[in-house]
C-alpha cells in the first residue's frame, strides 16, 4: 500500500491472499498511529484532506532538499505539497471572500 509501489488493497489482497477487510483494518490502524496512506490507487489524488493537511504540517519547516526526499518516500511531488499548502492557507479565508463577493 505504501509508496513507491502504492498497490491497491484489491490487488494486494489478490497477490498476498489477505482479505480486503484485513487490509482495510491494518490501514486504519496505521492511520491511527499517524501514518499517511492514500485511499486509492491514484497516488496523491487518493490522499484524504486530513492526510494532505498532515503532510503540509510535516513539511512546513523543510528546505527544498528535505522536501524532495519527503516527497520521494511518499510518492508525491513538491508541487503537490505546495498546492495543498496554498489550499490550507485559503481555507480560512472563505468567510472573507464570500463577504467581499456579497458587497
Amino acid at each position: 500500500m505504501l509508496p513507491p509501489n502504492n498497490t491497491s488493497i484489491r490487488r494486494l489482497s489478490q497477490e498476498e491472499g489477505i482479505s480486503e477487510a484485513t487490509l482495510h483494518k491494518w490501514r486504519a490502524e496505521a492511520r491511527g498511529k499517524g501514518q499517511l496512506l492514500p485511499d486509492a490507487d491514484g497516488g496523491a489524488e487518493g490522499w484524504t484532506s486530513r492526510d494532505k493537511f498532515a503532510a503540509v504540517l510535516e513539511t512546513a519547516a523543510m528546505n527544498e532538499a528535505d522536501l524532495a526526499e519527503y516527497c520521494r518516500k511518499r510518492g508525491v511531488f513538491p508541487a503537490q505539497i505546495k498546492a495543498w499548502r496554498l489550499a490550507c492557507v485559503q481555507a480560512n479565508d472563505w468567510d472573507r471572500a464570500s463577504t467581499t463577493k456579497m458587497s
